[in-house]
């Protein structure tokens, strides 16, 4: 039997991704950030299409097919803060969302000038680790605390 599934693979091995795609699940990844600044303090912002009560979260957005999701991260900051970041350390990787895999990188802030995308995000603020806003999205806890999610 293995010897016959083997045979098969090997004669589809032209279609074998498209074989692997349709079999497998599927991901949309949301990208967040821990950016901070030169005081340690972390970017904040208030996201106006999340639940109300947890609307306080890192910068983040959704990869687009195809892109390195460090890249992600500076796309998304840029375009939600109009600030500049470099990627930094992977702090987390989740999966178990559904259909959403989640990651989250450390970041630095390198520059810009802050201007918030009114259509996404209605307020930002630098927090210091121990002073975030009541209504953060849990997982903002250990990740500004420097911990690494698993």
């Amino acid at each position: 039997m293995r010897r016959t599934l083997t045979y098969v693979w090997r004669l589809l091995r032209p279609v074998q991704s498209r074989v692997m795609w349709l079999v497998n699940a599927k991901f949309v990844v949301g990208v967040s950030g821990v950016v901070r600044d030169d005081e340690g303090r972390v970017l904040l912002l208030r996201h106006r299409m999340w639940p109300p009560g947890r609307q306080w979260g890192l910068p983040s957005g959704f990869a687009h097919k195809g892109e390195d999701f460090r890249r992600t991260l500076v796309r998304e900051v840029k375009e939600e803060t109009g600030l500049d970041v470099e990627a930094g350390r992977l702090v987390m990787l989740n999966s178990g969302l559904r259909t959403r895999l989640e990651v989250a990188y450390e970041a630095r802030l390198l520059g810009g000038d802050l201007r918030l995308d009114p259509f996404e995000i209605t307020e930002a603020r630098w927090c210091h680790p121990d002073d975030l806003p009541p209504d953060v999205q849990p997982v903002c806890h250990p990740l500004v605390r420097g911990e690494t999610v698993p």
